[in-house]
């Protein structure tokens, strides 16, 4: 079976060989580290990353963290507040000043 990421509701196909992915992983994270020379660019290191993270073990850890922490923090979000991470509404639905 083919590996896939999925990224923004859209499945990408990477090659079917290890090896391969994992050096396209690594190059794209090394030219990255260079992103400020033309061509190459800082997007290349999340991407990087992300190709890494379906061989390697501890770059997949990382990035079911991430998802795990921006998923809950943005549930947690949803309700606006007034700056001091208090909701802006009290239980009754009156505006706290």
């Amino acid at each position: 079976m083919a590996a896939k990421i999925r990224f923004a509701n859209r499945h990408f196909h990477l090659p079917q060989s290890k090896p391969i992915r994992i050096g396209l992983g690594i190059l794209l994270v090394a030219f990255g580290l260079v992103g400020f020379l033309p061509v190459v660019g800082f997007w290349m290191i999340p991407l990087g990353l992300l190709v890494l993270s379906v061989d390697v073990p501890i770059v997949r850890r990382w990035r079911r963290q991430l998802a795990v922490w921006w998923h809950r923090d943005r549930k947690n979000g949803e309700g606006a507040s007034n700056g001091s991470g208090a909701p802006a509404n009290d239980p009754a639905g009156t505006k706290v000043e």
